[in-house]
């Protein structure tokens, strides 16, 4: 198990820059000089089982290596995989504190979702994160890879279900980990951004021992790492422009358009906020709603509370002018996260041992352990949800007759009322990840072999606080018999209260106990646990002679048991949290697979490949994946390739299981707005409730590539590739807009205005998972990277990664068609980031002795604000006057620059920092996301602020 010289040769390369594999490598020859009786080293590329001695395939790699990493000033990879031009729509950032995967972070390669692109470690696969995104896809937890044990990661951008089976669809992430280091390492690091927070602590201590090619024969590395992160709040960068403000009047913005902030009504006082500071009652003979604290004698109270003024209350905007209307309360900047804090411990370590010169044993345990906190806006005691038996409406909260607070006292009223005297609500997401490996692998009768035995598992606890027993809130707002009664029953905390305990709300919420408190809001959570348990084996060789050389050939198999539970929240199985829809699922299956590779070099310009793979799943039968690939090099300075691929996702547990999923998403109600009920025209938040479907076949693909690759110069690398993948038979809640058209709604018709014909507002959509849609998505990747020897000035090195999308379509069961390219859509996945049809990553590295300086631009294209092309609906948002919003109904472009340096006072000490968003850009407005405040979360940097960190590398 000696390193030769190829094999040191393809770890230099490997070592030296970000780069699409092959680039830059056509002008080497694959031969190695090696003494008599060597054999030549050949390397194993991701998307091939097939050692080789050249590393380029006809498929595209985009190698980042331990040098790229250092020059982003990322401090995951998560961060930094998040920034490369292949991710887009569907990509889950940790930063999205409030989302289904709380305290994850995964990448959506050509923007087919987290659940498309599958992720190893090693070559090998991952337990998936336990909270599935969107309650339903799984995907691998980027957080959990050690980044000071990286060697590299390779970033497969081709379809790969013939080598790795389901989820490779979009392409492969692959880390591949350190197995061979000796010596010690310690390395700390500190950032903050330039507001102070957003804190950045990493320790990092790596040791390695034993010369695994020398007398030892055996290397054991151990690597350690721990980080915290701060939180960064709304309300602290209320000098970035809208960043973080839900209140936009001061640009355009009216209280109809939904982006004034909360706590007023609209629509002449028929519809009222759900989250208001003092409570907003509706009049029970006319139904407008007014704000408690209003003296005026349009209003019919039978009491006034001057008390309840918006004056008085702290959190309200200052410059109120609603009169009944209510007071204006920016909820969102005050209680919501840029960024939510965290804690993190990770223990990496393998232990490789030469059994002889062509046998040896290895095993790796990783341990990963993070615990965050997330923040978000007070309860509304008037938010519906959905559980397995349907939606839960909580529109019709109300007053009692004889409430103390009840400016209608002696009738029952309804309240919309923002629960901020119990506090936001607050998310203390823990997980817990353990991968343990052990195998063997050698070289015997000509055949390289590797054999190992697999366990992975993901522990979550999700531990909520701040949100409201529906059965208990209602008792204490109306404590009727009926009320009382179903609160005795489901809580003995309410039952311990006094008799005829109400919930005092707004300027007398200090009269409340402590007691009632923890009645009506107790500390809820759930578990979730995934395992993967697998068994492979894989060989390779060469035999025979093409005019090319040798044929090489490849056979594996591997046999897997999954398993997935996610346990309901506490009270959410009956509809009784308010605001918290239920989500639950559970399964278990077997997988066993074969799969077998060629490599044919039929001339020595001309090498074929094709792949087959078999999968068999218990719940839903059989798969088979083929691929076939071509590589024409008519000279060494160019290569010609190109790809054609079949993959399939298996349906999770998540969507064929057992349980059930109640979410939230946003919409526009078409049938009220063509009634003249201008709030309906705006997207407002509606309920989905859907079910699992054991029906479920598995998603189907199809991917094509054809890319050329040049080196005119021996420091000028140019490729070019465009691709297109068309996935078809896919697994999708139907659509919010076409299930809304088909009148699969539930609404809310004691709600409804005096508007003739209104039928209320919607209170759900339901949907099922279905196999409906089809999409293709076309694009193409450009790589250019070339390279300036300064002489005794050094070295410096330019590249550029640009991905630009020609089409992102989507075909609904009955036909209709969504292009989604470069606008806003799809808001139905992942926390509505948009489609870009354009990501850039731009790089300069300076070097020179002791100096490393490196810069990175990253770039955004502009989107628009539609949610797809052609939308006859128009703008997404609008501002009071009408026009489109944003200005040109586009959100702007985004570019950042980052620079690092890095410094080596000796050779065993480096000294290093970065700045992230060097000039400190704002994030452009983005009114229609929910995945973070009047920004988009693509551009959380710009939200941010300019961001220093600092640190120092110690080597004994």
């Amino acid at each position: 198990m000696m390193e030769t010289v190829l094999a040191r040769s393809v770890r230099l390369i490997f070592s030296g820059g970000m780069a699409v594999v092959g680039v830059g490598l056509l002008a080497q020859p694959a031969v190695a000089q090696t003494t008599s009786g060597s054999n030549v080293q050949r390397v194993e590329v991701t998307g091939s089982n097939i050692r080789r001695a050249q590393s380029e395939t006809a498929s595209a790699v985009q190698t980042l290596n331990r040098e790229d990493i250092e020059r982003s000033g990322k401090t995951s990879v998560a961060e930094l995989l998040q920034t490369l031009a292949v991710d887009n729509q569907g990509s889950v950032p940790t930063t999205f504190g409030s989302g289904f995967a709380s305290g994850a972070s995964g990448i959506s390669l050509r923007g087919l979702g987290a659940a498309s692109t599958l992720v190893l470690i090693n070559g090998r696969r991952v337990a998936p994160y336990g909270l599935a995104d969107d309650g339903q896809k799984v995907f691998a937890d980027l957080n959990i890879i050690p980044l000071e044990a990286v060697e590299r990661v390779e970033v497969l951008k081709d379809g790969a279900s013939s080598i790795y089976g389901s989820d490779a669809i979009a392409g492969v992430v692959n880390v591949i980990l350190r197995k061979d280091y000796q010596g010690s390492t310690a390395k700390v690091s500190y950032g903050q951004s330039r507001y102070g927070d957003g804190k950045d602590t990493r320790l990092t201590f790596t040791h390695g021992m034993g010369d695994l090619n020398g007398p030892d024969g055996f290397n054991v590395l151990f690597n350690f790492e721990y980080g915290k992160k701060g939180e960064i709040w709304n309300r602290d960068r209320s000098d970035r422009d809208q960043i973080g403000r839900g209140d936009l009047r001061s640009l355009g913005f009216s209280p109809d358009t939904g982006l004034a902030g909360v706590g007023f009504t609209t629509g002449g006082g028929t519809v009222a906020s759900s989250s208001s500071l003092q409570g907003l009652v509706r009049n029970p003979t006319t139904l407008n709603y007014y704000n408690r604290g209003y003296t005026g004698a349009d209003s019919g109270f039978t009491r006034t509370f001057p008390g309840a003024a918006c004056g008085n209350f702290p959190q309200a905007a200052r410059d109120q002018a609603l009169a009944g209307n209510g007071c204006i309360y920016d909820a969102a900047q005050q209680y919501q996260q840029i960024q939510p804090s965290s804690q993190s411990y990770n223990f990496f370590t393998r232990a490789t041992k030469n059994l002889g010169a062509d046998m040896q044993a290895y095993g790796e345990l990783l341990y990963y352990k993070n615990d965050s906190t997330a923040y978000t806006t007070p309860s509304a005691v008037s938010s519906s949800v959905g559980y397995p038996g349907g939606p839960v409406t909580n529109t019709t909260v109300a007053l009692g007759a004889a409430h103390p607070d009840n400016p209608y006292f002696g009738t029952a009223a309804r309240l919309r009322y923002s629960a901020w005297d119990v506090g936001p609500r607050v998310s203390n997401v823990g997980s817990t990840f353990n991968r343990l490996l052990g195998g063997l692998k050698g070289t015997n009768f000509g055949w390289d072999w590797d054999t190992a035995l697999l366990y992975s598992e993901n522990k979550v606890s999700n531990n909520r606080t701040g949100y409201l027993q529906r059965d208990v809130a209602f008792a204490l707002l109306n404590p009727s018999a009926a009320n009382v009664a179903a609160a005795r029953a489901g809580s003995a905390a309410y039952a311990a209260l006094p008799a005829g305990s109400v919930w005092r709300i707004g300027e007398n919420a200090g009269l409340n106990s402590a007691a009632l408190y923890a009645a009506l809001s107790p500390s809820i959570g759930n578990d979730a646990k995934t395992q993967v348990a697998q068994a492979d084996f894989k060989a390779s060789r060469e035999f025979g002679k093409l005019e090319g050389g040798a044929i090489g050939v490849a056979v594996g198999g591997e046999f897997r048991h999954e398993y997935t539970r996610l346990d309901p929240t506490a009270g959410t199985d009956r509809g009784n949290i308010i605001g918290l829809g239920y989500s639950a699922y559970s399964g278990q299956r077997n997988v066993g697979a074969l799969y077998a590779e060629v490599l044919a070099p039929v001339l020595k310009t001309l090498e074929l490949s094709a792949a087959i793979r078999g999968d068999h799943y218990t719940d839903v039968g059989n798969s088979f994946t083929p691929k076939v690939g071509a590589k024409w090099t008519p000279i060494k300075e160019l290569a010609i390739r190109g790809t054609y691929a079949e993959g399939f996702r298996a349906p999770s547990a998540a969507e064929n299981g057992v349980g059930g999923l109640a979410a939230f998403s946003t919409a526009s109600d078409p049938a009220r707005c063509r009634l003249g009920i201008a709030s309906a025209c705006s997207p407002a938040n509606v309920a989905l409730i859907t079910s699992p479907n054991p029906a479920l076949q598995p998603e189907k693909s199809k991917s094509y590539s054809l890319g050329v690759v040049w080196d005119p110069l021996p420091r000028t690398s140019i490729s070019l590739d465009v691709w297109q993948i068309d996935r078809n038979n896919e697994i999708n809640q139907e659509s919010v807009t076409s299930a809304i058209a088909a009148g699969r709604v539930a609404r809310d018709p004691t709600s409804a205005t005096p508007t003739p014909g209104d039928p209320g507002p919607i209170t759900a959509v339901l949907t099922n998972y279905v196999n409906s849609n089809n999409t293709r998505v076309q694009g193409a990747d450009l790589d250019l990277r070339q390279g300036f020897d300064l002489g005794t000035n050094g070295k410096l090195t330019l590249d550029m990664k640009w991905t630009h999308l020609f089409k992102w379509k989507r075909t609904e069961a009955d036909g209709t068609v969504f292009d989604y390219a470069g606008t806003h859509g799809n808001c139905d996945v992942t926390n509505c980031i948009g489609t870009p049809d354009d990501r850039i990553n731009l790089g300069a590295t300076w070097e020179r002795a002791a100096w490393k300086v490196s810069t990175v631009v990253n770039y955004r294209g502009a989107i628009k604000n539609i949610n797809f092309k052609d939308d006859p609906a128009g703008c997404a948002n609008v501002f009071a006057n009408g026009t489109d919003a944003p200005s040109g109904c586009k959100i702007k472009s985004f570019t950042t620059v980052d620079l690092t340096a890095r410094y080596k006072v000796r050779e065993n000490i480096e000294v290093f920092g970065s700045i992230q968003n060097l000039f400190d850009s704002v994030a452009p407005l983005d009114p229609l996301t929910y995945g973070a405040t009047s920004y988009n979360p693509l551009d959380y940097s710009g939200a941010v602020g300019r961001f220093f960190n600092v640190g120092l590398k110690y080597k004994f």
